[in-house]
């Protein structure tokens, strides 16, 4: 069941299918937006082309196989990610292969621990604003209501207000850091609650947009009475494989390991993809799915594509500082009561921590034959120095802090993911994202990296992207497109939008 306030944006009308000669579109990316864009141009009768540089599916949210030390073959992702109940298009996506979401977990909660012990979760709350930020406050032991007079209520009810893109118009000059501390609140809350959250965008507070802030703000929490509720998946391929299998069910093709060199005009259609190793995939469209730096590598190479001003607009765009996933397989079990995710502050570089076997099938299945633990903990907006080696010792010491047992457990095996290529949203930085249309009719861009002005964020921008792209070529052959749906455009309350406006 949707949120009753739930926006939906109709495609615009058009055939049902394309007719013959059916025109044939490549999708550069096989990430959530590239499989959003290439299943929803293949149900509309396209002839599809679904490149993916790796092996695998699902981009940076893809998942694989390592052998550990013992000779056991284990899966490994990139870590944690919450598919929230508001991310109506990356749900429907899956639903395409999976109709009653088999393959997620529910979590029953988002805690949030502070170096002092003091601990905030969502769970239990009410669902629809402003009733959940009551209740939050009500119980908190880190914002109480004594807090609420010294807060400039005038700043926060901009947080009522958020409209896209009205909110980035008025906000987006401005970093996080700065509008929390214009907003006044306390700073135990500051630090646990929306430091967590704006470091969910891979950046520290102060290299944050305010207005990415409260746009997240509203769709997680006051937009929406879907609550903080999320669920996880449960084996990542079996999420994007079934994916790859609907598009080729519908006669579109899959390459793995193939990666785009650059796309030309110089063909017997409007494009020419080239692939390593000299191949050529003529199109009459294509879908630049990339994650940033593969978009920018494959606009650099192709050097006639686009005008000058939107091949350096691209350029110009920055990935966010690197992030850390350490994942340790122990000797033994964490306590039964360590909740199965843990968002932290104050624990060093250490932003939250997983216990897999409590939802990932194959940690569960090592844990259960080895009697041990699968913990993974992530570290965001690190120093652009950072190595492995010398983090390593600092996220053991801030899990021995959070959870003393694991102090005597034995690592029997280990993976550190250290990388850095998501997109950042820096102050000032939405009037130069790419956007999905292009100078060129036949060429769109998708990812979470892109200017869309709806109230969407991290996955469900990336598959919501992909569902406009694929519109907007569908509409260029006259083909009937794919709805989209959103949380509310605007605050769920009339009388708090007034205020904000007239504050």
């Amino acid at each position: 069941m949707r949120d009753r306030l739930a926006v939906r944006r109709p495609a615009r009308p058009g055939a049902a299918r394309a007719s013959d000669p059916r025109p044939r579109a490549v999708v550069a990316g096989g990430g959530i937006a590239g499989l959003a864009a290439a299943t929803c141009l293949a149900e509309r009768g396209v002839e599809v082309d679904l490149l993916e540089r790796e092996d695998q599916l699902g981009g940076r949210v893809a998942g694989w196989t390592t052998t550990l030390a013992d000779g056991t073959q284990v899966p490994m992702n990139r870590g944690f990610h919450a598919f929230f109940r508001q991310y109506y298009n990356l749900r429907g996506l899956l639903r395409r292969v999976d109709p009653a979401l088999d393959g997620l977990v529910e979590l029953p909660e988002y805690p949030l621990l502070d170096r002092h012990g003091r601990l905030d979760t969502f769970a239990g709350l009410p669902r629809t604003p402003p009733w959940n930020a009551l209740g939050f406050v009500a119980r908190s032991p880190t914002f109480r209501w004594r807090d609420v007079p010294r807060m400039s209520i005038r700043t926060a009810l901009s947080l009522a207000d958020v409209r896209v893109p009205q909110t980035y118009e008025r906000l987006d000059e401005l970093d996080a850091a700065t509008y929390l501390q214009r907003i006044g609140f306390p700073e135990a809350a500051q630090h646990l609650a929306f430091e967590v959250f704006s470091r969910s965008f891979f950046a520290p507070p102060a290299e944050l947009s305010a207005a990415e802030l409260a746009v997240m703000f509203h769709l997680y929490f006051l937009g929406s009475s879907e609550g903080l509720l999320f669920d996880v998946a449960d084996s990542f391929p079996a999420l994007w494989n079934p994916l790859g299998e609907h598009v080729e069910g519908l006669g579109g093709r899959v390459h793995l390991g193939s990666s785009v060199q650059g796309v030309t005009h110089d063909g017997p259609r409007e494009y020419v993809v080239h692939l390593g190793g000299g191949e050529r995939i003529p199109a009459d469209a294509v879908v630049l799915a990339a994650d940033l730096r593969g978009l920018q590598g494959i606009v650099q190479r192709s050097t006639g594509l686009g005008n000058a001003d939107w091949r350096e607009s691209i350029a110009q765009r920055r990935t966010a500082p690197p992030f850390l996933v350490s994942r340790f397989w122990l000797d033994r079990p964490v306590r039964r009561d360590r909740h199965a995710f843990l968002g932290t502050s104050g624990f060093g570089p250490v932003d939250n921590i997983s216990v897999l076997e409590r939802y990932e099938r194959g940690a569960a299945d090592w844990a259960r034959s080895s009697g041990g633990s699968v913990v993974e903990l992530h570290c965001y907006a690190l120093p652009g120095e950072s190595t492995v080696e010398q983090l390593r010792p600092r996220v053991l010491a801030e899990l021995h802090r959070a959870y003393p047992e694991t102090e005597r457990a034995q690592v029997l095996d280990e993976r550190h993911e250290l990388r850095s290529d998501c997109p950042l949203f820096p102050p000032g930085g939405f009037a130069q994202r790419a956007a999905i249309s292009t100078p060129e009719p036949g060429l769109v861009v998708a990812g979470d990296h892109v200017r869309i002005d709806m109230p969407v964020a991290l996955m469900e921008r990336a598959a919501t992207s992909g569902v406009v792209a694929a519109n907007r070529l569908l509409g260029n052959w006259g083909v009937r497109g794919h709805d989209v749906w959103t949380v509310p455009g605007s605050g769920r309350s009339a009388l708090l939008r007034t205020a904000a406006r007239i504050a």
